[in-house]
């Protein structure tokens, strides 16, 4: 039994988002949300061969995040055979293969959702993905691949700090999933979920829209439903993806459509927490009584907090160089704020964690000297620094309702 298969239905996923679901993002998420399972950004199986370290890069993960799934993607069917390969060798839960990525430099190539278009080259790529996964599971190594020795080192050494481990304890068959659209430029869900079907994927990740809608439009999830139906009794989980803002949205698309699960992206942006109620989800669902599923408050202590650990993993994880990579994340926290415009204008513009805490601490001390004369007990603190007395003032935050995000 593959670990889907263990997952309480429906499962409730964190979606793979390309420039945002990288280490760190999931880190994150998986210790202050607690998805159901996690996948990396996706990695073009050309990179083994022409940018290893970056490949290495990219498919970091840590153990909080199991189950994980590395996510590829490329056109060239003899790639994805020997990075499946390497993808066991790393110890990931699964292979997840892109065939619904839109973006014109992946589609032009062939790769991502333009495979949509060439059913043969798709389920080929699946088939071969699968026996690298097989063949490994029997003995081959990469060395019998002739994979570079540098990198065969390096995700040893990956491996070693990750877990301890240079090589995975044991063995094993890993599922291979697929992630991909509703159609090219038009819906095919029938002929294409079809096509994929008879390559018999453990998971077909179906995102409610087409290539050419890019993420414009609203996700047509009765399309989903179409494809729900179609894989009854064939052993392939449907997961959803598609506006789902909230954890109601997933109640209410779950029980429209019989998805097997729902995969979050964008609403999980800046706001790891989303993944805290989802037990209360399926509870609901399976009592098919009347709905209540909190709303999680997360109070600007735990905000601020999250947002600090949050940058020193990623700045440990890429370095100072490549911090600026953090600012979307950092304007993420605070959307949907209210009085705190200036902090998002200041976030996009921080190069490192010593900025991102000089900007926290300047915003406590605004928010220090405004609202000091509402909380009689808040003179107690003058001696800390502003950033601690904005903690001590954010247990007051209920007052502060300027503050509340």
């Amino acid at each position: 039994m593959n670990f889907w298969q263990k997952i309480d239905k429906p499962v409730i996923g964190l979606s793979p988002m390309d420039g945002v679901t990288d280490a760190s993002f999931r880190f994150i998420t998986a210790r202050h949300g607690g998805p159901d399972v996690t996948f990396t950004e996706f990695v073009n199986v050309e990179t083994a061969f022409f940018a290893p370290h970056t490949l290495i890069r990219d498919l970091a993960y840590s153990e909080i995040e199991r189950p994980v799934v590395a996510q590829i993607y490329g056109h060239t069917p003899e790639l994805f055979y020997q990075v499946a390969h390497i993808v066991c060798e790393l110890g990931f839960d699964g292979l997840d293969i892109n065939m619904g990525c839109p973006a014109k430099k992946v589609a032009a190539k062939g790769s991502g959702a333009a495979l949509i278009l060439n059913p043969k080259l798709a389920r080929s790529i699946i088939r071969t993905a699968g026996q690298g996964i097989k063949h490994w599971r029997e003995g081959q190594t990469l060395c019998d691949l002739k994979i570079n020795p540098e990198l065969i080192e390096t995700i040893r050494i990956s491996n070693r700090l990750r877990s301890g481990l240079e090589i995975p304890p044991r063995r094993r068959l890993i599922p291979v999933s697929v992630k991909t659209r509703l159609g090219y430029d038009h819906i095919v869900v029938e002929e294409w979920i079809q096509t994929l079907l008879e390559e018999k994927p453990s998971v077909i990740s179906l995102h409610g829209r087409t290539l050419k809608q890019m993420y414009k439009g609203n996700a047509d999830w009765e399309a989903i439903a179409r494809a729900v139906k179609m894989a009854e009794n064939s052993g392939t989980l449907i997961l959803g993806n598609g506006d789902l803002q909230n954890m109601q949205d997933v109640y209410r698309r779950v029980r429209e459509t019989n998805v097997d699960g729902v995969l979050l992206g964008r609403s999980a942006q800046g706001n790891p927490w989303i993944f805290r109620t989802k037990e209360q989800v399926k509870q609901a669902l399976r009592s098919k009584g009347a709905v209540s599923i909190p709303h999680v408050s997360i109070s600007l202590e735990e905000r601020f907090r999250v947002i600090l650990e949050h940058s020193n993993h990623f700045e440990k994880q890429r370095g100072n160089p490549s911090f600026v990579g953090m600012r979307k994340h950092l304007a993420w926290y605070c959307r949907n704020s209210r009085g705190a415009a200036e902090l998002r204008s200041q976030m996009v513009r921080t190069n490192n964690v010593s900025e991102v805490v000089e900007r926290l601490r300047n915003y406590a001390a605004s928010v220090a000297s405004k609202f000091e004369p509402m909380d009689p007990t808040f003179h107690e603190h003058e001696h800390e620094p502003p950033f601690d007395k904005f903690m001590a003032l954010s247990k007051v935050e209920g007052r502060a309702r300027l503050l509340s995000l």
